[in-house]
């Protein structure tokens, strides 16, 4: 008996002494990377860029920026770019045609691009001039077939079969639209401007439904009898209130005419019964109620909760009984004029990704700048607001970057590797880690921000994982799924609690984010045109804007104070609106190349909040890592600990446990507690290192020499038979939409 229950003993020591190598094998690994890391920032520098300097009244651009015809200042670097960043082509004036480097192509319309990126089957100029049968010898390679449930574009794309002669051009080239057979609205139905049939019921509802609006244009009803000039019959008939009660018939029934109610004033027993207001009329009477109060039946008033109506107050809406009131957060303050809640300290900006770049603008003194430049692929932004950190995922490089936003040399940090396909990134500031979706992997990832700890949060039922956003006050994390069929997910920022919020009326989810204070979520869909929202619990939807002129391909989203801001792939610009009613549109940045990401920038975007992970002990005493719990009531628990993929907690929900010891290299390992069984194989090791340094360096080979392609739809995966690195996503251009090729500075990556 006593050997038999040794031998599971020695199994677990035996175990253990496996983790303790890995975890050596896995510091000497970190060691290599750091000095990667290290080798690799002392590569990157960049021209110090400053932050405009202003006087009382008019602005004084600083040496480092260009001063617009209309005043504005930008960054130098915008000069003779081919892009009218001015607004007013004052930028773009008296420059020389440019000239493209010894490794880069002239487009027919003078901007440069590697030359890797010609004869790619992947047209990069905005001609397609790279792509041209002069200069390729052939016509681009055609991809192969779609899905069943999908229909392939003439550009090769491939959309939803129901996307089909729906009236809106979803393919590149619109192919999507063409030979489709005349559109006939049923008899129930009414037929918008554009020939897209609606649901009769919707004509003249208060609701945009059409695109172009033709549903709400001209609404009279005829057969209404309201209005105090009015009176119904009850036999139907319409007449005026003079000729009630005048001894004549106006009705059929003779209503207008009844022999004990005319001329008889009820209100003068009891108030005829109502709790406020009796109102005498020529037949009858009717109950009113004081500002502030409704009827809840024919007599009896009751208080108005007008803070039911998101937009009644910028921020705080306290009801009070027959009226409101308003209040603004803490680091707010209100603006008298227009009662609009507005942030104190330094002035607000947007950051946002353009490819090759990444940019500022401010949103009260509109001064534009380049904050970092000669990137390759960025398609997903950040920030940890409190450490001055940008966070951004690049598409070519597969990774996530880090850079302090004030440095002057540049230095861009590698913070997480092996991202095949990020989509969006959202950076945790109180927990310090950071959430990533892959449309490649189908998966939802969380890394501290230093790359050490990751894992899978979400790894099955996702589509097309697109944007995404956390709540760490709340312990949420919220995202959208562009596939089919498409839908906003809510779930526990520990991977708990996963629900749907939003399932309906919704096909192409793009960009989401948060309202922390009013606690809404809003999001964009690219194919409905539509900037909508709902409450975190994804009840109360409203629309904000419908607009195939202002959202025709939507991107990404922002929100601060009373606005909205939103990147537009179609219009290459950045736009703003007000959050609540959509109105007050305007453009704050246009003639991008290629946007597609954006942020508010300012302390009050990130409020702050205790990490419980470090209250009692560090890591809250979790073996890896340690992630906020969803606060759904007040018996919560504030954080639960989790393990690497291949990995489940031990009883105690603190220690992490292989699941297989067969199962293949996982994302992360688990750094186990003792160092002296390491040692003791240490040739091992140093014959181990030096082939996984052979081996990098043959990677690091053929990925340069292995081709890349770009697929133009941001929502489905085209599959080839060639043996082809893909890179899809929304930062690909758009469905349907072509946008401008890339005026690239190369790099030692691109020369390479």
């Amino acid at each position: 008996m006593n050997s038999e229950k040794q031998k599971p003993m020695q199994d677990l020591n035996s175990s253990k002494e496996r983790r303790r190598i890995i975890f050596q094998l896995d510091r000497i690994w970190g060691w290599l990377a750091s000095f990667t890391t290290i080798l690799e920032a002392m590569k990157s520098s960049y021209k110090p860029l400053r932050f405009q300097k202003y006087q009382t009244g008019n602005i004084t651009c600083s040496p480092d920026e260009f001063t617009c015809s209309s005043g504005r200042c930008i960054s130098r670097n915008f000069v003779c770019n081919g892009q009218d960043d001015c607004s007013d082509g004052s930028d773009e004036l008296d420059c020389a045609p440019p000239t493209c480097g010894a490794h880069e192509f002239q487009c027919s319309t003078s901007s440069c691009i590697p030359l890797s990126w010609v004869c790619d089957d992947d047209a990069d100029c905005s001609d397609q001039s790279d792509e041209s049968l002069e200069q390729c010898g052939r016509q681009p390679v055609m991809h192969t077939k779609c899905p069943a449930s999908e229909t392939q574009c003439g550009s090769g794309e491939c959309i939803h079969k129901k996307w089909r002669c729906d009236g809106d051009p979803d393919c590149k080239d619109g192919s999507d639209e063409v030979n489709c057979p005349s559109r006939t609205c049923r008899p129930d139905q009414f037929e918008c401007e554009d020939g897209s049939c609606i649901h009769g019921s919707r004509q003249c509802n208060g609701i945009r439904d059409c695109v172009d609006g033709s549903d709400e244009v001209n609404c009279k009803n005829v057969n209404q009898c309201l209005g105090p000039g009015k009176f119904k019959c009850r036999s139907g008939e319409c007449i005026d209130i003079g000729k009630v009660c005048n001894q004549e018939q106006d009705c059929r029934d003779w209503s207008d005419e009844p022999l004990k109610e005319c001329h008889v004033n009820e209100c003068l027993v009891n108030n005829g019964g109502c709790s406020h207001i009796c109102k005498d009329l020529v037949i009858g009477y009717e109950c009113d109620c004081a500002a502030g109060f409704e009827l809840i039946d024919k007599k009896i008033c009751g208080d108005i909760d007008e803070c039911q109506n998101p937009g009644i107050c910028s921020q705080i809406c306290i009801n009070l009984k027959g009226g409101y009131k308003c209040e603004c957060s803490r680091g707010y303050q209100m603006d008298l004029a227009t009662g609009v809640c507005k942030a104190v300290g330094k002035e607000p900006s947007l950051i946002f990704t353009n490819r090759r770049d990444i940019r500022k603008i401010g949103l009260e003194r509109k001064e534009y700048i380049q904050l970092v430049e000669q990137l390759r692929n960025t398609v997903a932004l950040d920030a940890d607001i409190a450490a001055q950190k940008l966070f951004w995922a690049d598409l070519s490089q597969k990774a996530i970057f880090s850079a302090s936003i004030d440095d002057k040399v540049g230095r861009h940090v590698k913070m997480i590797d092996n991202v095949y396909n990020p989509a969006a990134i959202a950076v945790d500031w109180v927990y310090k880690t950071i959430y990533w979706t892959d449309v490649a992997s189908k998966t939802i990832s969380v890394a501290t921000l230093d790359g050490t700890k990751r894992k899978f949060l979400f790894n099955s039922d996702l589509r097309e994982p697109a944007s995404i956003a956390v709540d760490p006050l709340s312990g949420f994390v919220y995202w959208s799924d562009w596939g089919e069929p498409a839908k906003i997910e809510k779930a526990g920022m520990n991977g708990f609690d996963r629900r749907a919020l939003v399932t309906v009326d919704i096909q192409w989810p793009n960009g989401i984010t948060l309202d922390l204070i009013k606690s809404r979520l809003y999001w964009l869909d690219s194919k409905l045109h539509m900037l909508s929202s709902v409450d975190l619990n994804g009840q109360d939807r409203r629309i904000v804007l419908k607009s195939l002129e202002f959202l025709a391909h939507p991107l990404a989203l922002t929100i601060f104070e009373d606005r909205v801001y939103w990147i537009d792939g179609e219009n290459e610009a950045v736009y703003g609106a007000n959050k609540f009613t959509g109105s007050e549109l305007a453009t704050l940045v246009n003639n991008l190349n290629d946007a597609q990401d954006i942020i508010v920038y300012h302390e009050l975007v990130q409020p702050s909040g205790k990490n419980w992970c470090e209250e009692d002990m560090p890591n809250g005493g979790c073996e890896y890592l340690c992630l906020p719990a969803p606060q759904i009531n007040d018996h919560s628990p504030k954080y639960t600990c989790s393990c690497p993929n291949g990995y489940n907690l031990e009883e105690k929900g603190r220690e992490c446990h292989r699941i297989n010891v067969t199962t293949a290299v996982s994302e992360a390992t688990v750094p186990p507690k003792g160092t002296s069984a390491a040692w003791a194989i240490l040739p091992l090791l140093l014959l181990a290192m030096a082939a996984v340094g052979g081996y990098l360096m043959w990677q690091n080979w053929q990925h340069k020499n292995m081709k890349s392609m770009n697929f133009d739809n941001p929502v489905y995966l085209k599959t080839t038979e060639e043996d082809l690195s893909i890179d899809i996503g929304r930062h690909s251009a758009s469905v349907g939409h072509t946008y401008p090729a890339i005026s690239v500075v190369s790099t030692d990556d691109d020369l390479a």
